[in-house]
């Protein structure tokens, strides 16, 4: 494999890469879902007009998407200039508020990009400094962080980044024999088999959906990029991180007992972890670690 410059200089440049990719990611976090929702209400209309005999319906309207229109508060429409965007360096200078109105700026935005800079450095620092091995992580690193947010925030997990992180983890492995190609078929196939049984036994048992099928398709995901040998731990510390969350804001009354809860976020943080310490992980718990027959 070609490999690129020193580890002292790398990390520090992916990291500050990951800054960048993590502000892009808050846009991404916020728009995806509106766009989506867009996108089903011009169809919906498209569906009604032409049922009513009337032909096309142009609902377009302004142009949205993940470039335009410019990025504004939220309070006072002020448009973002680009020295007030400046990852984590901005919202420092600010002080957390809106210089045009005051407002307060969520701090999810900061913490965002910080989250992807942390990520992106451990993923240079970890797998090493192949061009293949080191741009390719970063990619399921960075649309994993922007799925957890926005199932977390809408319960959605787009196909739209679902599904080219599948087939990208099929062809990664391809490329690279990071995990072998029969076992990453495996386990997309495997991921989202399993949690496709769950949820019909959990609706035949309960007559209720326990899960969205975004649900399949991220771990079908995971799968496609670490193999099938990671699943059941991705699995159990997914309901195990998800089961004490949910318990805790239950306890303390921020959460409402039957009110549903998003799976993909913890999906996700199980897939991050087993991505940088699932080995360590399989090999202190055997049961994991355990082949096929």
């Amino acid at each position: 494999m070609v490999t690129f410059l020193d580890p002292s200089i790398l990390i520090p440049l992916v990291a500050l890469l990951g800054l960048f990719i993590g502000s892009f990611l808050n846009v991404v976090i916020v728009r995806l879902p509106v766009m989506m929702e867009r996108e089903w209400q011009a169809e919906m209309a498209e569906f009604h007009a032409e049922a009513n005999g009337g032909g096309s319906s142009d609902v377009r309207g302004e142009r949205f998407n993940l470039i335009a229109p410019r990025s504004r508060c939220p309070h006072c429409e002020h448009a973002i200039s680009v020295l007030e965007n400046i990852p984590l360096v901005s919202y420092l200078f600010l002080r957390g508020r809106c210089r045009h109105c005051k407002a307060a700026i969520s701090v999810r935005y900061p913490l965002v990009e910080l989250l992807t800079a942390m990520l992106s450095a451990c993923v240079a620092w970890r797998f090493g400094f192949s061009l293949m091995t080191v741009g390719a992580l970063l990619i399921f690193v960075w649309i994993t962080i922007a799925l957890a947010f926005i199932d977390f925030d809408t319960r959605l997990l787009p196909d739209s980044l679902t599904l080219p992180l599948l087939w990208m983890g099929l062809i990664f492995n391809l490329l690279t024999g990071n995990v072998s190609l029969e076992d990453a078929v495996i386990g997309a196939v495997a991921g989202y088999l399993f949690l496709w049984s769950v949820y019909w036994l959990f609706k035949l048992a309960t007559g209720k959906e326990g899960m969205g099928h975004g649900d399949f398709k991220l771990l079908a995901a995971i799968g496609a990029w670490l193999g099938w040998q990671m699943l059941p731990l991705v699995v159990v510390l997914a309901s195990v991180t998800g089961a004490l969350f949910g318990i805790s804001l239950v306890a303390l009354k921020l959460h409402r007992r039957n009110t549903p809860m998003p799976f993909g976020p913890f999906l996700a943080v199980a897939g991050l972890l087993a991505l940088f310490q699932g080995e360590t992980l399989n090999t202190l718990l055997p049961i994991f670690s355990t082949a096929l027959p």
